[in-house]
Order: C-alpha cells, then structure tokens, then sequence
C-alpha cells in the first residue's frame, strides 16, 4: 500500500481525508511544516496532500521539503483560495495537481491514484531512456533492442514476449496493424536482437512503387534489361545480404511479384531482372501490412502459398486505444525526443493536456501521438504543455468519455445476444467510416464481401433475432 501525507493545519481536515482514504493509502498526518518535515526525513513517502496555508507556514515550503528528499513524493496542493498564480508557482515548486477546496473526497482519491500511477510510468520511462542512452555511449552498433519499444500494457508485454521468443530465428515474420501502430519500430527491434545487429537492416514500402519498378527495386537488373537500364543495378535482398530486409505494406505488391517472392523465399537465391543467373542470399524477411491477408488470400488477390511462407511467425500490433495506460509513458518520451530536436526545455505535460490525450481515440494510433506532442512542444511558450498547446485534431474527433459510453451501451436484454452485438458493431464501423465499406470492413476484421452478405442478411424481411 503506497503511503500518503496528509498536512493541513485544521484537525478536522486532516481526520477526514485520513476516513476516507486510508483504506487505499496508509496515512500519515502532520498539522504544520515541522511536523510534516519530520514524517518527510523519517518515512518513505509515496504521496503528499497538503494544504497552502498552515497557520504561519505555507504548504509552499512542504513542498519545496519534499522534492529536496532523494525519493520525492508525488504532491498535489490544497487550498481554498484558488488562483491562477498561485497554481502556477505550486507547479513550479514541484506540485502535481492543485485542488481547491471545498474538497470532494471521491475526485480527491482518484487524483491521487492517477499520480501513482503517473509516477509509475515516469520512472518506467525514465528507466527506458537510461537504458538507450547506455545503448548509444556503448558504441553505434550496439543495439536499441527492446529499448525501441515503450509500454508497459498487457498488449505490449504479449508482444514483447514473442519478439523475445523468436528473435533469434532465421524464419520469416508478419506483422499486422493499423497504419501508426509501429510495425516497423518492431521489424527493428527483431533485427536488433537477431544476432546479426551489426549487419544491414533494409527497408523497402511496397506501396510506393510500381510493379516494374517494385521488382527492380527488390531483384536489382542488368544493364540494358529495360529502357533506362543504363547499368546494373543491385537489388535490395542482396544489400540485405547477412542483415533483415523489411517489407513493409506486403499486401500491395502484384502477382508476378508475388511469384518471385515466393520463389525467392523458397530458394534462397534471386535473379536480377535480364538475368537467369540465380544469385545466393542470406536474408531474414520481416513483412508487414496494415491489411487482413487471410482476406486478400480469399478473395484471390494474394498467393495462399506466399502467405504461408510469410506467416510462419505473425505479430499482431494493438491499436493504441486499446493500449491507452502506455499513452503517459510514449507521451512523455516524445516530450523528450522533440524538446531536445527542436532545442526546447523539456516541459512537462499538465494533467488537463493528459486527460485529453489519454481520452482521444487515435485513429493514426502512435505515430499520430508523435505529431500531437511535436506539435505541443513547438507550440508552448509557457512553463508546461497545456491542453492550448495541443493540435485541433485532438477536440474534433470523438473522446471517449463516460457520456459516449453511456449512450453506446447495449440494452440488458441485448447484453448477451450474439446478432445484437454483432449489428452494433456494424453500424458503428460504418459510421466511424463515413459509409466506406471496405475500411468499415478492415475495422471490423472480415472481408469486404463477408460484411456486404452481412448487410444483406440484415436487410432481409425474413431476418429476426433470437
């Protein structure tokens, strides 16, 4: 059980919040700065609520006690004579959250339980960016390893557990997710710790090429094999030779691609394009796709034998909304990352800007994250990150709040019905959608066609639930 100091010169008070949080804290309580500045040197404190006036003191000087303690609590500032100035400097003096009085207990326990879990994922962090720093001093091929990855949500540590499992393997991987959800920063992390760190990692967007000019880039050519073909040209898999070759968007590239894909996969060696010389190579293939593959497979538009040969490892990326305790400790990176780019103090976030980013539902996912936090770091001009700071795109979307959650709630007696739910989440595809079919179909998970027969179904005079 985290402990907490409670200082606050009326007695009364102090009783009060003692009944009614020491069943989530164990209290401690102190009615002015010397006796709070004993507790502070002789205990370990997790947690101070202290008041601003305390008689002939000021809860200004508790804090400044606090934060000169080597572990230094986590405070939050009471005070009935709430302003703007005044909330500013207790900031400054190292204060987490202010509150006014009079106080509502139940606001007051949940704020303190958000600091612990805030202090939680500072320290995480903190540990993380160590960690990289070291990774770095100790020389440029020394890995970033899992260091690369931020989170500490049960959806991330599943994926940690599977790069940590098959990392050092030579088969091939696909990873799946959302646009922004860090598909390659996970390709990176497998090559760092496949044993060849030291060696070539490759990437390669199959979206942004054209077939002909995809091949080439993938198989290299020989001089004269097309016009323009001036001289002969090496392909990524033999740059990638002893290192990863990473295709990202897999599910864009053309059948005649796709064939000697295949071929090269099953192989090991490639032919330029002019040439019928094979050509041996050891590459690990990582791929990735924002798209389902067992629907393209379906619907005829990707090989089923290229797709087993790429999927014989698979990682699934999480969507950062369903990540949303990782969105603190990613955040604050990115405050480090972008104040130092950009040659800015590091500020820190206040819990106005915070409650907005943990709310927002990121479709970008992290890499949209990354801009809504450049974009606060450039934008301040003031001693913290306020919720002024943050882009317009994060007030247009819809949060998710207690309201919304509300008023998307099932019926009880359609808590448990299969075509209930399954119509609810449909329609709210689409309407996340515009109408778009085949994204409302990726959101969902199933094919195009599968959500049309589904739609048709529901359409139908004869359609009833049970």
């Amino acid at each position: 059980m985290k402990t907490l100091l409670i200082v606050d010169d009326e007695k009364a008070t102090r009783d009060a919040l003692r009944m009614a949080l020491e069943e989530s804290f164990d209290c401690y309580l102190a009615a002015d700065l010397k006796q709070a500045t004993l507790i502070l040197k002789n205990e370990d404190v997790d947690l101070l609520l202290t008041d601003l006036r305390l008689g002939g003191d000021s809860g200004m000087e508790v804090l400044d006690v606090a934060n000169s303690r080597p572990n230094p609590p986590v405070s939050l500032m009471m005070t009935a004579y709430g302003s703007v100035d005044t909330a500013v400097e207790a900031m400054r003096r190292g204060a987490w959250h202010f509150v006014t009085k009079p106080l509502n207990l139940d606001e007051v326990e949940l704020l303190l339980k958000r600091a612990v879990r805030s202090r939680s994922l500072e320290k995480e962090n903190k540990i993380l960016v160590r960690e990289n720093e070291s990774l770095r001093e100790s020389g440029a091929k020394t890995s970033k390893g899992l260091g690369r990855l931020i989170g500490s949500s049960a959806p991330m540590a599943k994926v940690t557990g599977i790069i940590e499992q098959i990392a050092q393997t030579r088969a091939t991987v696909l990873i799946e997710g959302e646009s922004g959800t860090g598909k390659e920063v996970v390709a990176h992390v497998l090559h760092d710790l496949s044993g060849r760190p030291g060696e070539k990692f490759v990437a390669v967007n199959c979206a942004a090429l054209s077939p002909q000019l995809l091949e080439s880039e993938l198989f290299g050519h020989e001089k004269g094999a097309f016009t323009g073909a001036t001289q002969r040209r090496v392909g990524r898999f033999e740059q990638a030779h002893g290192g990863t070759l990473f295709l990202d968007e897999i599910g864009e590239i053309d059948s005649a691609t796709q064939v000697k894909l295949l071929r090269a996969l099953s192989e090991r060696t490639i032919e330029r394009v002019g040439s019928n010389t094979p050509v041996p190579i050891d590459v690990r293939v990582i791929t990735a796709t924002n798209k389902h593959l067992t629907d393209l497979v379906a619907e005829g538009e990707f090989r089923e034998d290229l797709f087993f040969r790429l999927n014989v490892l698979a990682i699934d990326m999480p969507p950062l909304r369903e990540r949303r305790e990782d969105i603190v400790l990613l955040a604050n990176a990115f405050l480090q990352e972008f104040a130092e780019e950009n040659g800015r103090p590091e500020k820190p976030l206040t819990e106005a800007a915070m409650t907005r980013l943990v709310a927002y539902n990121w479709p970008g996912n992290v890499r949209e994250l990354r801009t809504a936090i450049e974009h606060a770091v450039v934008m301040s001009n003031q001693s913290s990150l306020d919720i002024q700071h943050l882009p317009e795109f994060l007030f247009s979307g819809e949060a998710l709040t207690e309201s919304n959650s509300k008023k998307n709630a099932l019926a009880p007696t359609e808590e448990f019905n299969l075509h209930a739910l399954e119509q609810r989440a449909i329609h709210g595809a689409l309407t996340a959608t515009g109408g778009n079919r085949t994204k409302a179909a990726e959101l969902l998970g199933i094919s195009r066609r599968t959500l049309q027969r589904k739609l048709r179904d529901t359409s139908s005079p004869d359609n009833t639930a049970t």
